[in-house]
């Protein structure tokens, strides 16, 4: 059984890059090339709090970063990881003063949300806001620990306590093909509270373990499903759906590692995987030879991934699916920014998603090949 763990792979990305150029961290939770032709480049932040003076982090798994708290029996009380991870704080909503001509005036229907341990104001709320606890967004997974025997596997603020998060492993990994590639993918329940007054409280079932701001993002952008909370007084209440909702998790992972078997149990030709790439990336008749020869390239490279898929996990929709997810993160040209290389360009692609329609359109499309 071979097992796909993008948090491994990323940790051992980040780790090879910072090695391999004599990085050095920065002041702003950055890492910067020092030798070599990318000399001062960023390779990237981790965005995590540091208010009381170190990383807000705990995990069970040492960090890309080495940062944080790590204890590797890992961590079953929902007080003690609070505490670990540094994220035992208290947030409270205070009324906006502002002063002209040294009259004091209250700035109406608006408010501070303030950590009372360092009293930094973190967010900017109206009258309607409602600060959730982090004891209070996090509890309920204490039931999952508890009947379960699951770890608490990381726990930790970012930028200046503005969000904080809890993750933990689901107890059943999914497996893909069972009896014959048997290739299992790991996932995370994870719980983001925020205080900025400029994003919902989420939970989401991702392959991500949260660890930095990057993987944050990540877990956000890969979720396969996910459940918003609004700030509200009613929304806690959404929270016991939450809990009813992660009731259906293993379910859901059921439905999951079917439509991925499916996949993979689906033998493709190549002729019919060129299908595919022409519904994703469709060439006009009337298309330039420069927009000919870019798509020939793109096919060429498919081609030649989907090849390697094949050797690994037969040639199947499966394979086909691996090969677009394969291109897409890292072969396809980046334009980069004025202030960015091509490979911090392909790194935000992902931070932000730019991808993440045309891959859901490849699953939708390869699915059918599976009821023809």
């Amino acid at each position: 059984m071979s097992t796909t763990d993008v948090n491994q792979a990323f940790h051992d990305q980040r780790t090879a890059r910072i090695q391999s150029t004599g990085a050095e961290r920065r002041t702003d939770g950055t890492y910067a090339a020092t030798v070599g032709y990318d000399r001062g480049e960023v390779i990237g932040r981790d965005g995590l709090d540091t208010s009381r003076g170190t990383a807000a982090l705990y995990t069970t798994t040492p960090a890309w970063h080495g940062l944080g708290t790590v204890i590797p029996g890992g961590i079953t009380d929902v007080d003690t990881v609070l505490r670990a991870g540094q994220i035992d704080f208290e947030v409270q909503k205070r009324p906006v003063y502002y002063q002209v001509k040294g009259k004091r005036s209250r700035f109406a229907d608006h408010f501070v949300t303030v950590r009372m341990d360092t009293a930094a104001a973190i967010g900017i709320v109206g009258q309607r806001y409602q600060v959730f606890q982090q004891k209070q967004m996090f509890t309920f997974l204490q039931e999952l620990a508890a009947s379960h025997g699951v770890l608490w596997e990381s726990a930790g603020a970012l930028r200046g306590g503005r969000r904080v998060f809890v993750t933990m492993q689901v107890p059943d990994s999914i497996v893909i093909d069972r009896g014959g590639i048997a290739d299992e993918i790991v996932l995370f329940i994870v719980a983001i509270n925020s205080h900025d007054g400029r994003s919902m409280a989420e939970v989401v079932v991702t392959p991500w373990r949260v660890v930095c701001g990057n993987t944050e993002r990540f877990a956000l952008a890969d979720a396969r499903s996910r459940w918003g909370i609004r700030h509200t007084s009613s929304g806690l209440e959404n929270i016991a759906e939450a809990r009813r909702h992660l009731g259906l998790t293993l379910k859901y992972a059921e439905a999951f590692e079917a439509e991925e078997t499916a996949l993979a149990r689906t033998d493709l030709a190549i002729d019919d995987f060129h299908k595919v790439i022409a519904d994703l990336w469709p060439l006009d008749d009337d298309a330039t030879d420069r927009i000919k020869a870019n798509h020939a390239d793109r096919v060429g490279s498919l081609d030649a991934i989907f090849r390697t898929e094949t050797e690994r996990v037969g040639r199947t929709a499966y394979a086909a699916e691996r090969a677009v997810t394969d291109y897409l993160d890292h072969v396809a040209p980046r334009r980069p920014g004025k202030t960015m290389t091509e490979e911090i360009a392909r790194a935000t692609a992902l931070l932000e998603g730019t991808d993440d329609e045309i891959k859901s359109k490849a699953h939708r499309r390869l699915l059918l090949l599976t009821r023809a």
